[in-house]
């Protein structure tokens, strides 16, 4: 019975790490797709401002920290699994 729910859980986590990472590469397809529209009408209409790197620096910091969300902050211990381990290891201590 315990096993059930321990590989349920574990599914479950798998299932929604799946979906975060699909997210991602979502994000990242967009990302490309909007900057060669932006890019093209900037060269298209206006050809003499490129104003289409404020955009490329600004989708780049988003898509940098939607990655980072996905796929870096486990690096750092800030993972899904870090408030659950926090909160037993305060039960474990006592709070004070």
């Amino acid at each position: 019975m315990k096993r059930d729910y321990i590989q349920e859980r574990k599914y479950i986590r798998a299932k929604k790490k799946v979906t975060e990472i699909k997210k991602f590469y979502i994000h990242l397809f967009v990302t490309i797709l909007s900057l060669v529209v932006v890019t093209t009408i900037n060269i298209l209409f206006v050809p003499s401002f490129y104003f289409f790197w404020y955009a490329i620096m600004g989708m780049l910091i988003i898509l940098s920290i939607h990655w980072f969300m996905v796929f870096g902050g486990y690096r750092l211990g800030l993972g899904k699994d870090w408030e659950e381990k926090k909160i037993k290891e305060l039960m474990r201590e006592g709070i004070k």
